[in-house]
Protein backbone atom coordinates (compact mmCIF):
# COMPACT_ATOMS: atom_id res chain seq x y z
CA UNK A 1 0.00 0.00 0.00
CA UNK A 2 1.48 3.84 -1.13
CA UNK A 3 -0.84 6.19 -0.08
CA UNK A 4 1.62 8.99 -1.97
CA UNK A 5 2.33 12.67 -0.04
CA UNK A 6 2.95 13.87 -3.71
CA UNK A 7 0.04 15.16 -5.53
CA UNK A 8 -1.73 12.99 -7.32
CA UNK A 9 -1.22 14.75 -10.56
CA UNK A 10 2.19 13.27 -10.78
CA UNK A 11 1.01 10.02 -11.05
CA UNK A 12 0.31 7.83 -14.31
CA UNK A 13 -2.74 6.32 -15.17
CA UNK A 14 -1.63 3.27 -13.62
CA UNK A 15 0.09 4.65 -10.43
CA UNK A 16 -3.68 6.61 -10.20
CA UNK A 17 -5.47 3.69 -10.43
CA UNK A 18 -3.56 2.07 -7.94
CA UNK A 19 -3.84 5.01 -5.48
CA UNK A 20 -7.51 5.17 -6.16
CA UNK A 21 -7.51 1.17 -4.93
CA UNK A 22 -5.22 1.63 -2.18
CA UNK A 23 -6.82 4.53 -0.71
CA UNK A 24 -10.02 2.84 -0.82
CA UNK A 25 -8.55 -0.33 1.48
CA UNK A 26 -6.83 2.63 3.92
CA UNK A 27 -10.64 3.83 4.23
CA UNK A 28 -11.85 0.68 4.75
CA UNK A 29 -9.35 -0.34 7.50
CA UNK A 30 -9.57 2.82 8.96
CA UNK A 31 -13.74 2.33 9.30
CA UNK A 32 -12.78 -1.37 10.86
CA UNK A 33 -14.10 -3.02 7.74
CA UNK A 34 -11.36 -4.94 7.45
CA UNK A 35 -8.40 -7.28 9.03
CA UNK A 36 -6.13 -7.26 6.55
CA UNK A 37 -3.26 -3.92 6.88
CA UNK A 38 -4.64 -3.09 10.02
CA UNK A 39 -0.51 -2.20 11.51
CA UNK A 40 0.60 -1.33 7.24
CA UNK A 41 3.01 1.96 8.02
CA UNK A 42 1.31 4.14 5.42
CA UNK A 43 -2.05 4.66 7.67
CA UNK A 44 -0.07 5.94 11.36
CA UNK A 45 0.37 9.24 9.72
CA UNK A 46 -3.81 8.64 8.99
CA UNK A 47 -4.72 7.30 12.70
CA UNK A 48 -2.62 9.86 14.39
CA UNK A 49 -4.74 12.70 13.31
CA UNK A 50 -7.46 14.12 15.31
CA UNK A 51 -10.61 12.61 12.56
CA UNK A 52 -9.01 9.21 10.69
CA UNK A 53 -12.12 8.54 8.46
CA UNK A 54 -12.36 12.36 7.54
CA UNK A 55 -8.87 13.02 6.72
CA UNK A 56 -8.63 9.61 4.28
CA UNK A 57 -12.20 10.81 2.75
CA UNK A 58 -10.36 14.31 1.92
CA UNK A 59 -7.53 12.27 0.50
CA UNK A 60 -9.50 10.04 -1.84
CA UNK A 61 -11.68 13.15 -2.78
CA UNK A 62 -8.32 15.16 -4.59
CA UNK A 63 -7.62 11.84 -5.94
CA UNK A 64 -11.04 11.55 -7.48
CA UNK A 65 -11.02 15.02 -8.40
CA UNK A 66 -7.14 14.32 -10.40
CA UNK A 67 -9.25 11.39 -11.85
CA UNK A 68 -12.71 13.58 -13.21
CA UNK A 69 -9.69 16.18 -14.85
CA UNK A 70 -8.76 13.33 -16.73
CA UNK A 71 -11.97 11.94 -17.65
CA UNK A 72 -12.13 8.67 -15.55
CA UNK A 73 -14.91 7.90 -13.94
CA UNK A 74 -14.43 6.85 -10.50
CA UNK A 75 -17.43 6.66 -7.92
CA UNK A 76 -17.40 9.22 -5.42
CA UNK A 77 -20.31 7.60 -3.71
CA UNK A 78 -17.31 5.10 -2.21
CA UNK A 79 -15.61 7.63 -0.45
CA UNK A 80 -16.86 8.81 3.57
CA UNK A 81 -18.16 11.93 4.33
CA UNK A 82 -15.50 13.83 4.55
CA UNK A 83 -16.25 16.26 7.95
CA UNK A 84 -14.27 18.98 9.07
CA UNK A 85 -10.52 18.20 8.67
CA UNK A 86 -7.66 19.95 9.22
CA UNK A 87 -4.59 19.48 6.55
CA UNK A 88 -1.94 16.86 7.86
CA UNK A 89 1.76 17.65 8.62
CA UNK A 90 4.20 16.15 5.68
CA UNK A 91 8.15 16.44 5.79
CA UNK A 92 9.85 18.25 2.59
CA UNK A 93 12.25 14.96 3.32
CA UNK A 94 9.16 12.63 3.26
CA UNK A 95 7.98 14.35 -0.26
CA UNK A 96 11.33 14.24 -1.98
CA UNK A 97 11.90 11.10 -1.35
CA UNK A 98 8.46 9.99 -2.66
CA UNK A 99 9.01 11.85 -5.77
CA UNK A 100 12.69 9.97 -6.10
CA UNK A 101 10.72 6.84 -5.88
CA UNK A 102 8.16 7.51 -8.27
CA UNK A 103 10.42 8.82 -10.67
CA UNK A 104 12.07 5.08 -11.17
CA UNK A 105 9.11 3.67 -11.00
CA UNK A 106 7.54 6.01 -13.88
CA UNK A 107 11.37 4.99 -15.59
CA UNK A 108 11.05 1.60 -16.18
CA UNK A 109 6.61 1.88 -16.43
CA UNK A 110 5.84 5.26 -18.65
CA UNK A 111 8.73 7.27 -19.53
CA UNK A 112 6.99 9.77 -21.60
CA UNK A 113 5.01 10.53 -18.84
CA UNK A 114 7.86 10.82 -16.56
CA UNK A 115 9.61 13.05 -19.20
CA UNK A 116 6.27 15.57 -18.46
CA UNK A 117 7.96 16.48 -15.27
CA UNK A 118 11.80 16.70 -16.47
CA UNK A 119 12.00 20.22 -15.40
CA UNK A 120 10.30 19.96 -11.68
CA UNK A 121 12.48 21.08 -9.04
CA UNK A 122 9.95 20.69 -6.25
CA UNK A 123 7.03 18.36 -6.26
CA UNK A 124 3.52 20.14 -4.55
CA UNK A 125 2.11 17.81 -1.96
CA UNK A 126 -1.32 16.27 -1.81
CA UNK A 127 -3.92 18.38 -0.85
CA UNK A 128 -4.25 17.15 2.54
CA UNK A 129 -0.83 18.07 3.28
CA UNK A 130 0.89 20.56 4.89
CA UNK A 131 4.20 20.91 4.03
CA UNK A 132 6.84 21.49 6.74
CA UNK A 133 10.57 20.67 7.05
CA UNK A 134 12.33 17.49 8.04
CA UNK A 135 13.89 14.18 7.01
CA UNK A 136 11.52 10.92 5.76
CA UNK A 137 9.22 10.02 8.08
CA UNK A 138 9.86 7.02 10.93
CA UNK A 139 6.81 5.23 9.07
CA UNK A 140 8.60 5.10 6.15
CA UNK A 141 10.05 1.67 5.28
CA UNK A 142 12.71 2.45 3.40
CA UNK A 143 14.80 -0.27 1.17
Amino acid sequence: MRLWTLHPRYLDARGLVALWREALLAQAVLAGRTRGYTHHPQLIRFRDCASPQAAIAHYLAAVHDEASRRGYRFDRGKIGAPAGCEPLRASSGQLDYEWQHLAAKLRVRAPAWLARWQNLVHPEPHPLFELGPGAVEAWEVLP
